[in-house]
């Protein structure tokens, strides 16, 4: 794969962007064209904010933070250019930057994601996710959720470990040999570096935006919260050692439900790979769902 240049880029859908629940249900029942004539026929009437759009918002703000722009928003869309007017003109109603996009008139945008070197790919389709995961890009599914995080200017990342920022090696052996075999597995183990999971270059690309700025005075967090707990941790403190990423804070949970302690952190937006878990943590911050690993193969994880 190319290497990615310094600028940040997060590639996102328009449906995790804006708040289109409603159009989305003139398509599923009426079609494409009554889609149409409904988006054409709502042009001027601005769209509001979806899941991921406060998000966005902090994302692009530390343009402003820097005065020169270190981080690109671009938009991937199944609609045409013709009913994705409304979109960009949501896009410049609520003041946001972001100039590229791709309309790909009902077929998969994922393949536009590397082309616009894009480190993470947020959508609300978990097929197109799916892909981009498969092609070597950070992604997740943005699930529906009440709360987002407007207390301040401050962007809160939070990411689960295993088969999200690590590989999913150790949770395979947790998955088929139990809690205790994984845990002398990864005793054993504490000095071998785990592999790279697919948010890694997305941390990676995080840690030179947090260069930019003074240690007092950055805007952006990074937190690890994992189930796992001591001596299981000492694995994942080498690994982050060994790869030079330095990580602001991390909880080790030992199972606790991770809900209220990112409710504390205060995340912008939390990564995991279990979908039950991200059911539990979108009541309480906003949440991506990372489909890859051992708990996303159905057969090997029953």
């Amino acid at each position: 794969m190319k290497q990615k240049p310094e600028k940040l880029t997060v590639a996102i859908s328009s449906r995790a962007l804006f708040n289109l629940n409603e159009s989305h249900e003139v398509y599923e029942h009426q079609g494409v064209e009554a889609y149409r004539q409904y988006q054409i026929e709502r042009e001027d009437e601005p769209l509001e904010p979806g899941d991921a759009f406060n998000l966005v918002k902090k994302l692009l703000n530390i343009n402003s933070l820097l005065d020169r722009e270190q981080v690109e928003v671009i938009l991937l869309s199944r609609n045409t250019a013709d009913t994705g007017l409304r979109i960009f003109n949501s896009i410049e109603h609520h003041q946001l930057a972001i100039s590229k996009a791709a309309f790909c008139g009902g077929s998969s945008p994922y393949r536009y994601i590397s082309a616009f070197n894009s480190h993470l790919f947020l959508s609300t389709d978990g097929g197109d996710v799916r892909q981009a995961l498969e092609n070597g890009i950070a992604a997740a599914t943005i699930m529906p959720s009440s709360i987002a995080n407007t207390d301040d200017y401050k962007l809160r990342f939070a990411f689960d470990g295993d088969a999200v920022l690590f590989s999913d090696e150790a949770e395979r052996i947790y998955k088929s040999r139990g809690l205790e075999e994984f845990t002398r597995s990864e005793r054993e183990a504490a000095h071998e570096p785990l592999s790279g999971g697919p948010f890694k270059p997305f941390l990676a690309a995080l840690q030179q935006l947090q260069s930019k700025f003074d240690d007092d005075n950055c805007p952006i967090r990074t937190c690890l919260v994992t189930a796992r707990a001591a001596p299981a941790h000492e694995r994942v403190v080498r690994t982050l050692r060994a790869w030079d990423i330095k990580i602001d804070e991390s909880l080790f949970l030992g199972g606790s439900d991770k809900g209220a302690f990112l409710q504390a952190y205060n995340a912008d937006v939390f990564f995991d790979d279990q979908e039950d878990h991200c059911e539990s943590t979108r009541e309480h911050v906003a949440t991506g769902h990372v489909p890859h690993g051992v708990a996303n193969t159905p057969n090997e994880a029953d």
